[in-house]
């Protein structure tokens, strides 16, 4: 039996040490799997990315990665750091969080030059995620010279330029124009055919069923309330209205029949 890429056995979150952000979160994820995470705004979502990131640590419970525990210690020592930080990449929400160098190419740059690899490697790297998405022509410019469609190009650059086995993205249509939005979904579609493992948080339904292979829905008392396939969770009005991602009334638009719903 393969040992999963995460594995998280009864992990609870509080900020503050009061403040319930996920609780009692129990979930394995595979090598090559699509997993979107949905729930509506404040149901943990971005919280249960930054753990699998080793941004944040439980409160309780244990995440596995990789099959090792992961803890703030462990990220400390080099070889593990080096090891995962190598195979972990990470999309945040807004851009602007992201991007801090002076220059586009020194963004993409960045991450590898941070794994030491060679000045040769690094170069190599840049030039092709820049053609990849087709940024060559920004690649000069300053981050603030960007428009919000350009600056989600960068940031997943600076990400892909890694080559992670692990790709983490936190509400990556949001605030999208249309144009972007598809080209992102294309790229989402290619990286899966080429074995990535892509963990997505969003509340966009419409989404869910073009990027995902596997849907885990989080309630607002922020535990894990479903896991199952797109057309097992996006049609079951009961569960999403339950997880306040729909309107109690809101009619089936998603493309599938009501099906039972398969919860956790």
């Amino acid at each position: 039996m393969r040992t999963p890429i995460f594995e998280l056995s009864a992990v609870s979150y509080r900020y503050h040490a009061s403040i319930p952000a996920i609780e009692g979160i129990s979930l394995s994820i595979q090598s090559g799997e699509s997993l979107a995470i949905l729930g509506a705004n404040g149901s943990g979502k971005s919280t249960l990315l930054h753990m699998l990131d080793g941004l944040i640590f439980p409160s309780s419970g244990v995440v596995r990665a990789f099959g090792d525990v992961l803890t703030e210690d462990k990220l400390e020592t080099d070889a593990f750091r080096h090891f995962f930080r190598s195979r972990v990449g990470f999309v945040f929400q807004n851009p602007d969080i992201q991007l801090f160098c002076p220059k586009v190419y020194d963004e993409i740059a960045f991450g590898p030059l941070q794994l030491g690899l060679p000045e040769g490697e690094v170069v190599k790297r840049v030039d092709d995620v820049l053609e990849m998405l087709g940024i060559s022509s920004l690649k000069d410019r300053t981050p603030n010279q960007l428009s919000g469609g350009e600056k989600k190009r960068v940031a997943i650059a600076s990400v892909l330029s890694l080559n992670p086995l692990v790709l983490l993205m936190d509400e990556p249509t949001s605030s999208l124009d249309l144009r972007t939005r598809h080209w992102l979904i294309g790229l989402i579609s290619e990286l899966r055919k080429a074995g990535k493992t892509i963990i997505t948080t969003t509340h966009d339904i419409s989404l869910v069923k073009r990027i995902s292979s596997r849907v885990i829905v989080l309630g607002e008392d922020h535990s894990l309330i479903a896991d199952g396939t797109p057309p097992e969770i996006i049609t079951d009005h009961d569960l999403l209205h339950q997880a306040n991602i729909i309107h109690e009334h809101e009619p089936d638009t998603f493309g599938y029949a009501q099906q039972t719903r398969r919860s956790v």
